[in-house]
């Protein structure tokens, strides 16, 4: 009765927000948990490159020789001698005085004439004609008409001159006059005679550039290295039911005698964690499972609380290297906050009696 009590009261406690999430059918006495299928992953190896290739280089440095050379000292050159002009007179006639024309002027001369010029041209208009003299009606416009009459055009007569001949000119031609006058001219023009100069050479020693300097390179292998990584090979997800035995779910104890003061594992601790806790995870696929660790009240309590949370993460990261998914592991670390007797601060007790507080459990929680 008290199993199914705990049962009941823990899916109540524990799944009130998501009651249609309960176990169908369960029955009375028995105990379930809920799982959840875990992520599955699998190892693989991957090639990293550690270091890049790269290549080393020698410098070979440069050779030199020693060699003869002819070298102009003076460059070949030229020299000039200049040969004077001849000259010779000759008489040269020019125009002293160029010939001309004189002009003389005729006037033009003019006539007379006259032009009739149309100033008003004709027109016609409709004019109102007299009352006749045996009109019956005592309205005199009654007995009136109208005549359409015209008018001729006027005109008036203008003085016109007229060119007869226009103005000309006549010409008297003027005689030009010659004189002459000596001067002299290149009978041979100026010349230049060029005189070639020879170049100079003498005999140097240099030392020159047999070979240059240069590099010779040696290429250096990149470094690699194998690494295994965890990837994720089906997601998981999905909520299941499983029943489980009623002990599982209450604190049970695991007795690893861990060393004073210390959080690390012994190989005894190891096997008995293989023996306890891995076939309850297989067995239990999707469940998670909760690590608690716990001290005495001897020491400071922060102390012991920081080393009961370094003993339940040990135990949980062992597991982990055991190829337990971490989302299915809680690690809590308690302290001396959950004394199992009456061994607190300032109570004088047996060692036997804090032993009974310094111990490690496990439960399977829900999912």
């Amino acid at each position: 009765m008290r199993k199914l009590l705990f049962t009941l009261a823990a899916l109540t406690a524990g799944f009130a927000a998501n009651a249609q999430d309960l176990p169908t059918n369960p029955e009375p006495g028995k105990c379930y948990v809920r799982c959840t299928t875990p992520d599955i992953y699998e190892n693989v190896t991957e090639q990293i490159q550690v270091a890049p290739g790269y290549k080393t280089l020698k410098v070979v440095p440069a050779t030199f020789k020693t060699v003869t050379e002819r070298v102009l000292i003076k460059e070949a050159s030229k020299k000039y001698r200049i040969i004077p002009a001849t000259y010779k007179t000759e008489t040269v006639t020019y125009t002293k005085k160029s010939g001309g024309n004189r002009l003389s002027v005729i006037p033009a001369s003019f006539g007379s004439d006259s032009q009739t010029i149309e100033i008003k041209p004709a027109y016609a208009l409709w004019e109102l004609g007299a009352p006749a003299p045996d009109c019956a009606s005592s309205n005199p416009d009654d007995c009136r008409y109208w005549c359409y009459k015209g008018y001729p055009a006027e005109f008036t007569t203008v003085s016109l001159q007229t060119l007869v001949n226009d103005a000309s000119t006549t010409s008297e031609a003027l005689p030009s006059s010659t004189s002459s006058y000596k001067k002299q001219v290149i009978a041979t023009p100026a010349r230049v005679e060029e005189i070639e100069i020879p170049a100079e050479y003498a005999t140097i020693t240099k030392t020159v550039l047999d070979r240059d300097a240069y590099t010779t390179s040696n290429d250096i292998d990149a470094r690699y290295r194998t690494v295994s990584k965890e990837v994720l090979k089906q997601k998981g997800g999905l909520t299941t039911w499983k029943e489980v035995d009623c002990k599982l779910v209450e604190y049970s104890p695991l007795p690893i005698n861990w060393n004073l003061g210390s959080a690390t594992l012994t190989s005894g601790a190891k096997k008995l964690i293989d023996d306890r806790l891995l076939p309850v995870l297989a067995n239990t696929p999707g469940a998670k499972m909760e690590i608690a660790s716990h001290t005495d009240s001897r020491g400071s309590a922060s102390s012991n609380q920081a080393l009961s949370e370094r003993r339940a993460q040990s135990v949980a990261n062992y597991l982990i290297s055991k190829g337990v998914n971490a989302s299915r592991l809680v690690a809590n670390g308690y302290g001396e906050r959950r004394l199992k007797n009456r061994c607190k601060d300032g109570v004088s007790c047996t060692e036997r009696e804090h032993a009974a507080n310094r111990r490690t459990e496990f439960r399977l929680i829900n999912n």
